[in-house]
Order: structure tokens, then sequence, then C-alpha cells
């Protein structure tokens, strides 16, 4: 097994072999430098994983050095060391780039925990560099999903279900969770793949038109319908896969004529005489509970049954937050692409609060969130200000700040010390709903020192806690 690199950059040669010392013995492979003016070339060979930096180095500005080394090497985070308190100094580090900030004598446990939430965040950018070329091939995998198990589950059975060319496929799920995608990849893991795959969206069609956007129309078949023949999408997707979306909002007239080209793979054109015959897999998408809208006689019954072949439940954003992370770095990479706008950094706050947001819009009102935040940004680093207005409106939707008067009851036995920050800890996330953003500001810590405490004290991140 690889261990990971830390290359440790300080004129200080105490500092050096200690920090070595302490690094090696938790498992990391560490070299040092000494010498500013060497640093470049030594990231170069030994192409560390993380960098320690020292801020005020002798020969060469520690800032200067961050930025030749964010060029050159802008994957690799860096962590500035330095033994002054200087906020000014810190938030130019950060912009230019530098992962975190800590200061001497070093914590070795925070260092530790600062390393490895950095390494989780070199991880996530190598998974999102591998998405980038999965999506620049249009080839939907299992990776464009996210990483999460329950996401994965669900992957796996699309899979799964894709092999057989004919079964029709119901994919339930809220607005914004990913239909479409789920149904672009089943089609591309189908015998079907190299066939057509078309989409209608039943909801944004006029009912007066439904049926010749589905079947197609004869020339004269209505008022307005002069042109020649027209194919419907049906007809288009003949040999390959067709996208019911939002089935549900069809007309119950139209949902007979859908009926009889599931069961018997014919339909006549609008104004036609003439049967046609076609060979499609359909895939139907809803955001609404069908079984429900064929109790309340909205659904036909029939119909529901011939889609429920195979039925796919496509969970909603706030149940799979584990994949939050991995999804806004990877939208930030389409975002940027599509704006000009190319995002750096992404500040641990931002991942925190967006983890722990509702998304009642789920992955499209995550996309339009950070689409908006990466406009109002000055710079390539994503921080928290710039959700502003989620965090405002996360704010307003939960007014539950307690402010009843703090009242703390020492037992006549004794309590240790870090059982009574736990329970503060955890008694401040149950009133913030587990956003660690606001259970940080109330508590008077800064946003690492908090995640660190947490860490320490073995208290694990979750929303709603009780």
């Amino acid at each position: 097994m690889n261990r990971n690199k830390i290359l440790i950059v300080d004129d200080d040669e105490l500092v050096c072999t200690s920090l070595k010392k302490a690094l090696v013995k938790l498992g990391y492979e560490t070299e040092v430098c000494v010498d500013a003016n060497d640093a470049l070339d030594i990231i170069k060979r030994f192409e560390p994983d993380v960098i320690l930096l020292d801020i005020y180095l002798t020969k060469l500005n520690g800032l200067d050095l961050l930025k030749e080394a964010k060029k050159k090497f802008n994957h690799i985070p860096v962590i500035m060391i330095t033994g002054y308190s200087d906020v000014n100094i810190a938030v130019k580090a950060i912009k230019y780039g530098a992962y975190d900030f800590l200061l001497k004598p070093i914590d070795l446990e925070q260092l530790n925990f600062v390393i490895k939430k950095a390494l989780e965040n070199l991880a996530l950018r190598l998974e999102i560099d591998k998405l980038q070329e999965i999506l620049a091939s249009d080839k939907i995998t299992k990776e464009y999903f996210g990483p999460s198990k329950k996401i994965q589950k669900i992957v796996n059975i699309a899979e799964k279900l894709a092999k057989s060319p004919d079964t029709t496929i119901l994919l339930e799920g809220e607005s914004g969770t990913g239909k479409e995608v789920f149904a672009k990849f089943i089609h591309q893991n189908s015998p079907r793949y190299n066939k057509a795959f078309v989409k209608i969206n039943c909801a944004a069609i006029p009912r007066e038109l439904a049926e010749s956007e589905l079947f197609g129309h004869e020339k004269g078949a209505f008022t307005g319908a002069q042109q020649k023949t027209k194919l419907g999408k049906f007809e288009l997707a003949d040999g390959g896969t067709i996208l019911l979306d939002e089935v549900g909002e069809l007309s119950l007239d139209l949902q007979v004529k859908l009926l009889r080209v599931l069961q018997e793979k014919k339909f006549y054109r609008v104004g036609g005489e003439k049967e046609i015959s076609v060979d499609v897999r359909v895939i139907a998408a809803t955001n609404k509970n069908l079984e429900d809208e064929v109790n309340n006689g909205k659904f036909r019954e029939d119909l529901y049954y011939r889609l429920n072949v195979a039925k796919i439940q496509i969970p909603p954003l706030r149940e799979r937050k584990e994949d939050i992370p991995f999804l806004t770095y990877s939208l930030l990479k389409e975002l940027g692409i599509k704006l000009n706008r190319e995002v750096e950094f992404v500040e641990d706050e931002v991942i925190d609060f967006l983890k722990n947001y509702y998304w009642k819009g789920n992955i499209r009102e995550l996309q339009n969130a950070l689409e908006r935040a990466i406009l109002l940004m000055d710079g390539n680093r994503f921080r928290i200000d710039h959700i502003n207005f989620l965090v405002d409106k996360f704010d307003k939707e939960n007014e539950v700040i307690n402010k009843d008067e703090f009242l703390l009851k020492i037992p006549s036995n004794g309590i240790k010390i870090d059982t009574v920050i736990k329970k503060l800890i955890l008694e401040t996330l149950k009133i913030t709903n587990g956003n660690q953003v606001r259970a940080a500001k109330i508590l008077g810590l800064s946003r690492s020192k908090l995640r660190y405490r947490m860490e320490q004290l073995g208290i694990e991140i979750k929303k709603n806690i009780a």
C-alpha cells in the first residue's frame, strides 16, 4: 500500500526534524526542504500529496513560493505554517491558493486532521478530473452519479435492467433528481446503445398536440397540419429508446393510445390510415406517485402496470449527502467551462453548508445555486459568503436558535472537560439542525476549530441531531 507523501518546506532545521519525525510516526512518507530555492525542484522530483510551507523563509518569501508552486503544481494542497498570528498574511495565503493556515507551535493532532482533509480534497479533485474525461466522451458511467453506497446500489440495479432490450422501466423521483441521466445510462448500457435515444416531456406540450408529438400526423390531419407528413417521437426512436418524461401528465384518452403501443408495438399517425409498427424500448419517468394517481382516478391502472414492469426509485439529494461534495465539484467544472470562470478551490465551510441544506429542487437546484455563486465570485476561491443567498434562506426557514438562559449543572462526583465540550457541541448542532457554519458562529469558534474538535471527540456529522 502506497503511503501519502508530505513535503515540509522550512528553513528551521529543528522544526523540519521534529515535524518529519512526528509525521513518519503517523504513517506518512516525508521529505524536508530547508532551502526554499530548491523547493520547486524537490516538488517535481518527490511529487508530494501535501506541502507544509512556512511563510517566513530567510531566502525567499513563503507567499511568493506558494504562488509559484500553485502555478506549476496547482493540484497539490499547500498548508501554510507560521509562528506569527497575522490575519492579513493568512488572508493573502488563502487568496494565493493555500488550503489552510496553521500557527506554531503546531498541534500535531490538528495538523494530522488538516492533512487528512486536504488528502480527501485531493482525492475528490482527481475523481472529478476523471469525470471530465467521461463527460467529454458523452458516455455516462457509474462514477457519474456519485460515490455513495445508496446511489451506487441503484445504479447497479439500473445497469442490470439495461441488459434486457425490451423491459419497460419506470423511474420515480422528485424533480431534479436526475431521472433523464438515469434513462440515458440505461440506454447506453443496453443492446440498443447504437440506436436513437429520444426524449419527450409530456408536461411541456399542449394537450391538443400531444398525440401528434408522440405518433406524428398526416398532412391536413388538423388545422395547422399543412406541411408534409410529420414523424412522431415513437417513429424517430424506432430501434432505440424513448423516454416519456413526466408521463403522469398525459391525458386519460392519450393514455389509452399509449397502452396500445406498449401492448402491440403499433399505432396510427393522426389522420392516418396505415398502421405503423415500431420496435422501441420505453422508459417512463415521473415525479408523481403513479399508484396514488391510479387510486385518485387520474392515471389508468392497466397502463400503470404496463409501465411498472421494473421500477427504480431515485432518492432525493438530501438522502444521499455523501454525494454532494462530488456533485458540487463536477458541476463547478461544467459551469466553469460554460461561464469561463474556473473555480480552483472550495472552502470546507461551503461543502459543510451544502451538505446540510435541504435541496427541495435536488441536483437541479444545486446546479442553479452554484451557477449564481460563480457569477458572484471575485476570484477563483469559493467562499461561504458567495452563497449568502442560501444561508439567509436557510436561516429564515430554520428559526430555531435557542435564546434561553444557558444553564450548566456539574455533578457532585465531577465530570471530564471533554464530556462537557462534547455535550455543548452536540446541543449547539441540535439547535442549528446540524449546520456547522452556524454552530461555529454560536460557539465563537472558527469553522476549522469546530471541525477539529468534532473529529477529536468522535462527533458524527449529522442533520437533525437528537
